[in-house]
């Protein structure tokens, strides 16, 4: 009944526009895929030049303090990275570590600020919103196109598909933070002659801290579960051992790098949340 209208080509506009962008910024894509990848190849190498034993300890230690001097986290950790080590797999568990952190601080390098945009704005926040409606609803699989054809393979791409697909927990638990804030607080600091800046930094971001760093454990966490995904594209770590035992069939070495993930899903999350809950 339809077949009168023509298709409207959207894929080819959009493979247009990829190629133009990709040749037009070629100078900005370039130099960050060569030295930010030198930059995350040299700090999986340095976190793998330590010795286990001492990180394994450094993360007890800190699990201890951080969940308040008990001791369910801390051999939670030991534990847990001992097995890790104990399969072979501590060099990808290092280098999974060190995409998650980046991705992670340039999630909330970004995040915040347009959180805190969004919060002084009502223009910025009808105009960001429906752009972090889509990040959230698009499959996690499209990020790696866009990733591939900017950056090639590696671990690069994978850090570009993880800041897009977990960034807008940050900004909207940003957002929503500092609009909770207490009115009450807000009149009383410009009553004393605050400026804008003295405002947030000083009232608005610290009564709107524990919200903020919830957005970051989720960001955190969707960072984290990017890591197989991200493996497809040739970032290295224990995603690939993931892939890798997928495609040849072998359940038993996929299981244990999946156990390894889990591992450090849980040491990283109970660290943020046991922040989170000593800031309060």
């Amino acid at each position: 009944m339809l077949d009168f209208i023509e298709k409207i080509r959207i894929a080819e506009a959009i493979e247009f526009f990829t190629d133009w962008l990709t040749d037009a910024f070629s100078f900005l894509f370039d130099p960050i895929k060569n030295q930010f990848g030198d930059f995350m190849d040299w700090s999986s190498d340095q976190l793998s030049a330590i010795p286990p034993i001492i990180i394994i300890l450094i993360v007890g230690i800190l699990a201890f303090f951080v969940s308040g001097k008990r001791f369910g986290l801390a051999a939670f950790s030991v534990i847990g990275l001992w097995l890790i080590y104990n399969q072979g797999l501590w060099e990808h568990l290092m280098e999974t570590f060190a995409l998650v952190l980046i991705s992670s601080l340039l999630s909330i390098l970004v995040g915040v600020p347009i959180g805190i945009l969004m919060s002084k704005s009502k223009t910025a926040e009808a105009i960001i919103t429906p752009i972090l409606d889509f990040m959230q609803t698009m499959p996690a699989f499209v990020y790696l196109i866009p990733a591939v054809a900017f950056f090639g393979i590696g671990m690069v791409p994978g850090i570009f598909a993880s800041l897009i697909f977990a960034t807008p927990p940050t900004v909207r638990f940003t957002n929503l933070g500092i609009r909770q804030v207490s009115t009450e607080l807000v009149e009383a600091s410009d009553a004393f002659g605050s400026t804008g800046s003295q405002k947030l930094f000083k009232v608005e971001l610290p009564m709107a801290k524990s919200t903020i760093m919830a957005g970051i454990n989720q960001t955190v966490m969707l960072s984290l579960s990017m890591v197989v995904i991200a493996s497809m594209i040739g970032a290295p770590g224990l995603g690939r051992d993931v892939l890798s035992s997928l495609q040849r069939a072998e359940a038993g070495t996929g299981f244990v790098a999946g156990i390894s993930i889990v591992i450090l899903a849980i040491i990283i999350d109970r660290f943020t949340q046991n922040l989170n809950t000593k800031r309060k």
